[in-house]
């Protein structure tokens, strides 16, 4: 009788089943629980690469699922239909699971803790190799994203780096590629954008012309 053959599981697809099962973190005490939170369709054009899930987002297990993705899919003219389902738009943050409050806020919460270094020295290697070369726009959000993409600009502050939009605008000319630094969309940076609203009214129109070209 002649076996039939098993259809193979392309690398991609592998790559991702193996990041959903990943619960190292938690198992080792360093969540509260795991639950890789992240999207990588195969016809990504856009990578959204910013801090960790918000509890939120951990809880319904959609990135960006919270106040910050509404502003967010603002700066990017997105629906949030366009967002989750277009197939176009990849997120892949420094660390894939909430890893909790710091407890110093008010209500014994306070602000989510940094992502944990050690999802990224598992994940994020392999990740950017096999998602990197198909993208046309990349969006470092927040600091933790651009230390690892942009490690010579580690020692700027990050509203100097993000201030530096026309030379990345310049230079995606000559590349094909835009790598363009974002501050978070947090309602906790809504000070920063009010003292700095050229954000707002110089940069988030060329980066909407940038997502919907790239949205083609």
């Amino acid at each position: 009788m002649t076996q039939k053959a098993v259809p193979e599981t392309p690398p991609l697809e592998a790559l991702k089943a193996e990041l959903s099962a990943c619960r190292h973190c938690e198992v080792e005490g360093i969540i509260p629980s795991a639950n890789p939170v992240y999207q990588i369709p195969a016809g990504a054009r856009i990578g959204v690469f910013g801090q960790a899930p918000g509890n939120l987002a951990h809880i319904e297990g959609k990135p960006f699922f919270d106040p910050s993705g509404v502003r967010l899919r603002e700066w990017l003219g997105m629906t949030e239909e366009e967002f989750y389902d277009s197939g176009r738009l990849a997120v892949v943050p420094m660390a894939f699971c909430f890893p909790g409050y710091d407890g110093t806020g008010k209500t014994g919460k306070g602000g989510d803790l940094p992502p944990p270094k050690v999802c990224a020295e598992i994940w994020r290697e392999r990740i950017m190799s096999a998602i990197i070369s198909r993208l046309d726009v990349v969006l470092l959000i927040g600091r933790y994203a651009m230390n690892w993409h942009l490690p010579e600009e580690k020692k700027r502050g990050v509203r100097d780096i993000v201030a530096d939009w026309e030379a990345r605008f310049a230079e995606a000319e000559e590349t094909g590629r835009l790598v363009l630094p974002l501050p978070h969309p947090s309602w906790r940076n809504t000070a920063w954008l009010k003292k700095n609203p050229w954000f707002e009214e110089f940069v988030v129109p060329r980066l909407q012309a940038a997502v919907r070209e790239a949205m083609i």
